[in-house]
This record gives C-alpha cells, sequence and structure tokens, in this order.
C-alpha cells in the first residue's frame, strides 16, 4: 500500500498553522511511491535530510549524518518522513511560543496556542488525516499539545523508547513518543519503536513491550489534582468521568497523594540542573554558530555567541540550572529533588496496588490565547504544567486522550500507568475512543 501526498495542500495547510519549519520536497514526495503512512519528527530529533536545530538559532546549519532511532525505525517500517516540527527552544516551554523560529497556531483558533514543546507535532497529527508525530517529552511536552489541540498522545515509561539521535534537555527526563488522531495508529507505531538499543542504554533493561486488550476495571483520582482547574475545565473533566462510569463500568475512586505538591519543584531543579550542563556544548567551537572573530578571548568569544543565539528562555533556564548545581546549593536543592523524586514514585507505586490507572484532566484549562500568554509571569507559565509534571518526573507512562470541549477548544484528560504498562493506557484509549466523539479540525480542502 502506498500513501498519496497533496503537496500543494499539505504547503497550504502549512502555511496558515505554521507545522514544520522544515518541509520535504515535492521531487522526494514524488520519487518515493513505497510509503504506507506519513509522520513528521518534533525537531530536536536528528534525521539526515533536515536540519535538526532543537528550535535554536545557535543550531542552524546544522545538518546531522544520521537519522535519531526512532525516525530510522518508523522508515524501516514503510514511513514517509513529511519534515520538522516547529517546537519550544530546546524544548523549553508550554505554549511553543519559545521558539527561534516560527510559533505554531492551534488547529481549532489560529489565534491560540498548540501547548509546547511539541506544539508542531500535537497540529500536524490533528490536521493531516492518517497522520503519526513523533514527538518528545520532558515535562508534558506531549500530553500539553495533546490536550490543547485535541488530540491522543502517549508518553511512554522512561527507557521504553531509545534517545539516540535526540538532542537533550534533561537526561533524565526526556522521553520520545507519539501523538495521532486515532488509539489505532498509536497501538500499531508504539511497538515500531520501542525497543532496546546499544546506542542508548537507558532502552537496554526495559522488559519487552506487549499490547494486548485487558478490561480496566478501576481509576484513581487524586484530590489534589482538582486544585486551580479552570470550572470550564473541571465541568467537562466531570462529565467525561461520568460518561465512563455509566458506558463502559469503570469505577473512580477519589484518592489522595499529598506528595505532588512537591513535584513542581523538584522537576524544575532537575531539569534546569540538567539542561544547563546539556547546552554548555553549544558555544560556537564544535556545536553552535561560530562568531567570525576568533582572535577574541575565550570567554568573549563563548559569550558572544550564546549571547546573540540563545532565546530568554533558555538564557533563563541555564541561570537556574547553574544556580542550582553551585558549591553550597547542590544538596540543597538537587539532591532533596532527587529524594522527593523517590518519593512521588514511591507514592504512586501505592496507589497502583488498588488501582489500575490513575486519571486527571491534562492541563488546567484550554489553549490560551497568544495576548493572554504574553501577560503571564514565567512562574505562571511553569505552574501550568502541574499535572503533566508528576509522571514525566518519575518516568511513568501516560496518555493524554480527548475528553470534551469548551466551545470549540479541547479538553484533555491524562491516564498514569505503572512502569512499563503502555498495554494499560492502550487499552483505556481504545475503549475511551469507541465511545467518544472526537471532533477534528476544518481544514483547506
Amino acid at each position: 500500500m502506498s500513501v498519496s501526498i497533496d503537496d500543494a495542500r499539505l504547503r497550504a495547510i502549512n502555511d496558515k498553522y505554521r507545522i514544520f519549519n522544515q518541509l520535504i520536497d515535492r521531487e522526494s514526495m514524488e520519487a518515493d511511491d513505497s510509503s504506507s503512512f506519513t509522520f513528521s519528527a518534533k525537531d530536536n530529533l536528528c534525521t539526515r535530510e533536515f536540519q535538526a536545530r532543537a528550535g535554536s538559532k545557535i543550531l542552524e546549519g546544522y545538518r546531522p549524518p544520521f537519522d535519531a532511532t526512532p525516525v530510522r525505525k518508523l522508515r524501516e517500517a514503510g514511513g514517509l518522513l513529511l519534515g520538522k516540527t516547529n517546537m519550544d527552544e530546546f524544548g523549553f516551554g508550554t505554549f511553543s511560543t519559545n521558539s527561534g523560529f516560527d510559533i505554531p497556531l492551534n488547529p481549532f483558533d489560529t489565534g491560540r496556542a498548540c501547548g509546547g514543546s511539541s506544539g508542531g507535532a500535537a497540529a500536524a497529527a490533528a490536521l493531516i488525516e492518517g497522520h503519526v508525530a513523533l514527538g518528545v517529552s520532558t515535562g508534558g511536552s506531549i500530553s500539553a499539545p495533546a490536550s490543547f489541540c485535541g488530540v491522543f498522545g502517549l508518553t511512554p515509561t522512561y527507557g521504553r523508547v531509545s534517545r539516540y539521535g535526540l538532542i537533550d534537555y534533561g537526561n533524565s527526563l526526556d522521553k520520545v513518543g507519539l501523538l495521532s488522531r486515532s488509539m489505532g495508529d498509536i497501538k500499531m507505531f508504539l511497538p515500531v519503536i520501542s525497543g532496546s538499543d546499544p546506542k542508548d542504554p537507558t532502552s537496554c533493561t526495559q522488559p519487552r513491550i506487549q499490547i494486548s486488550q485487558r478490561k480496566i476495571k478501576r481509576l484513581a483520582l487524586p484530590k489534589e489534582a482538582l486544585a486551580n482547574i479552570s470550572p470550564e475545565v473541571e465541568s467537562t473533566f466531570r462529565y467525561a468521568l461520568e460518561k465512563m462510569s455509566l458506558e463502559l463500568g469503570i469505577a473512580v475512586h477519589e484518592v489522595s497523594m499529598p506528595s505532588l505538591r512537591f513535584a513542581m519543584p523538584a522537576y524544575y531543579i532537575l531539569a534546569t540542573t540538567e539542561a544547563s550542563t546539556n547546552l554548555a556544548r553549544y558555544c560556537g567551537m564544535r556545536f553552535g554558530v561560530p562568531e567570525k572573530d576568533v582572535s577574541q578571548h575565550f570567554n568573549d568569544f563563548f559569550s558572544g555567541v550564546r549571547s546573540e543565539c540563545f532565546g530568554q528562555e533558555a538564557k533563563r533556564r541555564i541561570l537556574l540550572g547553574t544556580f542550582c548545581r553551585m558549591v553550597g546549593f547542590r544538596d540543597k536543592y538537587y539532591l532533596k529533588s532527587l529524594a522527593v523524586r523517590q518519593l512521588i514514585t514511591k507514592e504512586y507505586r501505592s496507589v497502583f496496588d488498588e488501582h489500575d490507572l490513575i486519571v486527571t484532566p491534562t492541563m488546567p484549562f484550554v489553549a490560551p490565547k497568544f495576548d493572554e500568554i504574553a501577560k503571564m509571569r514565567p512562574l505562571e507559565m511553569y505552574s501550568a504544567d502541574f499535572l503533566t509534571i508528576p509522571p514525566n518526573l518519575t518516568g511513568l507512562p501516560h496518555l493524554s486522550a480527548p475528553c470534551g470541549y469548551v466551545g470549540p477548544m479541547p479538553v484533555g484528560m491524562q491516564f498514569v500507568a505503572p512502569h512499563w504498562d503502555e498495554s494499560g493506557l492502550i487499552s483505556m484509549g481504545e475503549e475511551w475512543e469507541r465511545v467518544f466523539q472526537l471532533k477534528t479540525p476544518e481544514v483547506m480542502q
């Protein structure tokens, strides 16, 4: 089976919604008639024929000579890579507004954000029929845009999918996952991209992935998850839970998970610490756009490159992470955050002893307008991820699924499973998809 691509329509969609920062050329599309599906890759995944810039001007011109392992596996499965999707610079953001290139526009309302940092990936999944998008999540970068764009987004267990070829944000947090309109696509392609990879040691201890249908009977709802949720999102979420109970026979029990309130500060300490270390390599020598004047003192040379090419959010996170790694602060912040991570993991496990999955809203509000985002302080933006951060911090697999609409705008709910239990998430997603009426954005014909 071959896939048919209307080049003119694809480019018109991209002109309107700014999904891709790089698109496949027409000759390649016409030459490759053996592909059975299309996929896209987030800009921080390396691919042979495109630049890999991770949404940052500092990597302008970097063209990898190899494919990231998930990209290579999808190609080998018969996929045609359409392009690289827009994202927040190095994954630093909740709304994909921190890009060094284009900012993707929400498929349901172009005056609103797609979510971040995999905003372009979620928009591609929503707008292109039969398309599967590779996203990357550190603290919610698959779930947040999946919620805002009304698609399914699965973030696997940390280590399930090889990170080889990924431009890292936080090495102990980054996970490659999938976004699609259909749970069937996620079920089909998750095993394709999963598996151990000798080029990524974190992927080499995983158990074999086994996707089998099973009945989900008991869900846990942490009462802490409903604090600071907009009334519209809460009512939509509760209506979805009622529908689940009545039509699927799934029991929802409210539980308490008090340690969740520590997840956000612990996450931002760990994530920025790792980010500041990873970004140290972008100094204009081996990586990064070089300064033309090579006669400068090395401090001036490095500072010039980084000052000019890093965006404001990247600089903020470098400063935060460097502070947390300083002598005298490492024990106070970094090591304490590692202990918090273990505490939250233990609390999750105790809940899973009596429940199949944990359910929460995905985001506390629908996709905000760009003028609303412009008025937000950094702490307000960080706080928007308080529901998606805990499973990412603990490396647990999770799925964001559309659960309703506020006006035209989608609302997502998030299911969290025990480590390595992606099968439970897929079972839940397929059951929900069967009774939920998914709306797709109106796209030009």
